[in-house]
Order: structure tokens, then C-alpha cells, then sequence
């Protein structure tokens, strides 16, 4: 069977990039080929079709959608213009279409979260006018932020975001937005949770990575914390930023080991301001503040001698990991720590709560503040290897069970011979 991936963007470290490369591995294992088009494609999604008007930072598509969310009137001309941006990105996915002759195709996140209005309703129409099987994967719904709420343009996310059309299984990533969906729009739901190829083995220390902590201008003498999201403000970054000036002031207890912060992931997708307010605080706090996308890739890029590193290649070094989102649809980041068996801090958001916790994780918890009992819980946990290796054991286990391909691996069997509406559990 040919699949053909949707998207806005498939590229860089985004946790619908990296999730997309996970189910291509998974279908691809089922004996399927995948195809990709977006706005931007990277190495790891091809072969495929790049449209620029798919990216959500197309010039266009940016405009409709400030237009879409300031809380002012429409302007007079914004359906027209809505128009013609979904009739441009229709005739692609037809050509998308064609060109890789697709059976089914999978929507990542694009009939979901209303970041390109115009490529929402051009799906739409496209699944609409074709009847071709669709499987629309939801990672956060626009009711779940509160910038996409009392939108003048309601009417198109009620059309698009998500279309209630018999052609498409929708796919929910946790039981929270499983029932969201049917209490909001009446449609049934598959819940497929993030995963990880925890029977792959982990590398560790090679020859090109040996030098991160040279090029970041760290040492083995720092206690690297890292904090492995992009830099929006429902990551919760303060509070990762709160943790490090605890454990700065009990260098001692930590072996006289510098405690820094490493944010390896980008910030500018819902623009800088935090960013700047996050660095504010670090230098108020004394706290030492590494924003370092531009050493980390999903994978390093070829060519121009420049020195990057894979993300994974900034887990090897961490020492500890921070997660303390406010919100999240399910957890990339907190099943990437597991598998590098990296002891963690994550903040006690609703789906963690709901679908991770009673599992039996053990993480260092916080609801909403870095308090003393944290903070000791985690200087223990950096201090004494034998309750580390425990903790890191344990978790990697318990993921492996719940969360590994293989655990999924039956409901993508299920799904592929059942009718498209109809939800797997």
C-alpha cells in the first residue's frame, strides 16, 4: 500500500516530525511504502512533494491565520483570500495524489490544530471529492490552547478541524482528547499513545559525538540539565530554569559538579518574547542558560564542515532531564529520557496524570512549583548510583511494555483491515 503523510512541516525536532518518523517505521515494517508532503521536508520524510503554501509560515497563510486569531473582525476580503489559498493547496494534493498513487492517507496533525486554515480546508475537500481512506492523527486540538478559542472564523474549524466525514478514522494520542472529541463534535476515536523503538539499543559516547560538551563549552565538571522541548510557553521552562538555581546553590551535595541548563530545541514558532523572558530570568537567577538549536538535528546535515549533532547525541551527555510543561498532548521528550535511561522532572500536566502516571513511572514529580522535596529528590537521585540505576531501569521496563512499537503494533494491523470510520481499540 502507498501512504502519503500530510503536514504543514515535516522537518527538525518538532514532536510531530519525530512522531511521523516513527509510524513510517512501523507501516514500513507492515511492508508499506510512505510519502510525504508538507511545507518543508527534511531527509528523514522523502521521498515526497514540498509545498511552500503548506508551511505554516508561508507569508499568506501566516496573515490568515493572525487575521483568523486577533479578536478583530475579519477582514473584507478573507474568504476570498482563504479561498484561493485552499484551492492552490488543493490542486497539490491532488498532484500528491496522483504522482505516488495513494491508498490511504494519514493527516499529521494538519485537520487538528489550525495552524494553516487553508490546508485544513483543502484536505478536507480533497478526502471529500475523492473518498480516499483516511486516517486524521490528532495531537493537540485548537480548543485545547486558549489563543485559538472565540476565533471570527469559527465557522472553518468547525468545517476542517477535524471534518466529520465517513472516509476518516480519527487517531487520538491520549483518552483525555478521546473523549474531547466525542463530547465536542460526536466522533469516535482510536487512541494510539507516542512511542519509541525501545528494542533498539541506545548509543552511547562515539567518535562523533565525544565533543558535544567541548562545542557547547562545557566540561565534565558541569552537571548538564537538559531540557529537551522547543521553547513555547507551555513548555514550563522557568520552572526547569528554578530547578538549576536550587541545585547551584547545593553544589556541594552534587560532588562540586556545576549545574548548567541546555535547551537544545528552537524557539520562534509562536514567536520570540518567551525566549527573552526565559534568558531574563536566567541572568536575574544567576543561572547558566544554553539555547543551542543550531548544534541539534533530527538528523545532522551533511556537507559545509559545520559541527552539529543529532538530538540524541544531547541525551547521551545529559545528566538529568527537565519536563516540566504545563501542558502537553502526550510526552515525546519524557519517552526519550526513558529510553536513554536519564532521570527526569516533570511538572504533573493532565495527560501525564490521566495516561502515564498510574502506570507506575518513577520520575520526580512537581505540581506547578519547584519545591524543597523536589529539589532533595533529585539531588539524591544525581548523587547515589544505585538509586539512579534503579529509577532508570525500572522506567526503560515499564515504557518497553506500554510504549514500544511492538506495543502498537496490532492496532495498525487492526486498523489497515477495518473500515476507515470505524475506531480500534
Amino acid at each position: 500500500m502507498h501512504i502519503g503523510f500530510v503536514a504543514t512541516r515535516f522537518a527538525g525536532t518538532d514532536g510531530v516530525s519525530l512522531e511521523t518518523t516513527k509510524w513510517r517505521a512501523i507501516l514500513e515494517r507492515l511492508g508499506h511504502t510512505a510519502y510525504f508532503c508538507a511545507g518543508e521536508l527534511d531527509e528523514d520524510h522523502l521521498p515526497g512533494m514540498r509545498v511552500p503554501e503548506m508551511h505554516f509560515q508561508h507569508q499568506e497563510i501566516r496573515a490568515l491565520h493572525d487575521q483568523a486569531f486577533s479578536r478583530a473582525p475579519l477582514p473584507a476580503d478573507f474568504y476570498a483570500r482563504l479561498e484561493a489559498a485552499a484551492e492552490t493547496i488543493l490542486a497539490a494534493l491532488h498532484r500528491f495524489v496522483a504522482t505516488f498513487r495513494i491508498d490511504l492517507l494519514i493527516t499529521e496533525n494538519a485537520l487538528t490544530i489550525p495552524m494553516n486554515l487553508p490546508l485544513g480546508v483543502a484536505l478536507r475537500r480533497l478526502i471529500a471529492e475523492t473518498h480516499l481512506p483516511t486516517w486524521a492523527h490528532h495531537h493537540d486540538f485548537y480548543w485545547e490552547r486558549e489563543r485559538f478559542l472565540g476565533s471570527p472564523a469559527a465557522d472553518v474549524l468547525e468545517e476542517a478541524f477535524p471534518p466529520a466525514l465517513p472516509e476518516v478514522r480519527h487517531i487520538v494520542i491520549n483518552r483525555p482528547a478521546q473523549r474531547d472529541l466525542q463530547a465536542r463534535r460526536g466522533l469516535e476515536s482510536t487512541v494510539i499513545p507516542n512511542v519509541f523503538d525501545f528494542n533498539h539499543a541506545a548509543v552511547g559516547i562515539t567518535a562523533a559525538n565525544r565533543d558535544l560538551r567541548a562545542r557547547l563549552g562545557l566540561s565534565d565538571d558541569h552537571l548538564l540539565i537538559l531540557q529537551p522541548t522547543r521553547v513555547v510557553p507551555r513548555k514550563g521552562i522557568e520552572h526547569a530554569i528554578a530547578l538549576v538555581r536550587e541545585l547551584r546553590r547545593r553544589r556541594r551535595q552534587l560532588l562540586s559538579k556545576e549545574p548548567v541548563l541546555v535547551v537544545s530545541h528552537h524557539a520562534g514558532d509562536e514567536g520570540m518574547a518567551y525566549l527573552e523572558q526565559l534568558q531574563t530570568l536566567a541572568r536575574r537567577w544567576r543561572v547558566p542558560f544554553y539555547y543551542t538549536p543550531h548544534h541539534f538535528y533530527a538528523r545532522p546535515p551533511r556537507g559545509n564542515g559545520a559541527p552539529a549533532y543529532s538530538l540524541w547525541d544531547a541525551y547521551v551527555h545529559a545528566d538529568f532531564v527537565t519536563y516540566p510543561s504545563l501542558y502537553e498532548g502526550f510526552g515525546n521528550a519524557l519517552l526519550e529520557a526513558i529510553y536513554f535511561r536519564l532521570p527526569m522532572l516533570v511538572n504533573r500536566y493532565s495527560v501525564y496524570v490521566e495516561d502515564i502516571a498510574p502506570l507506575g513511572f518513577d520520575l520526580v514529580e512537581i505540581d506547578g512549583e519547584v519545591g524543597a522535596e523536589a529539589v532533595e529528590a533529585v539531588v539524591e537521585v544525581l548523587r547515589d548510583p544505585v538509586r539512579r540505576r534503579r529509577m532508570v531501569e525500572h522506567n526503560y521496563q515499564l515504557a518497553r511494555e506500554h510504549f514500544s512499537y511492538e506495543a502498537v503494533l496490532p492496532i495498525f494491523e487492526r486498523m489497515l483491515t477495518t473500515p476507515c470510520a470505524t475506531p480500534v481499540a
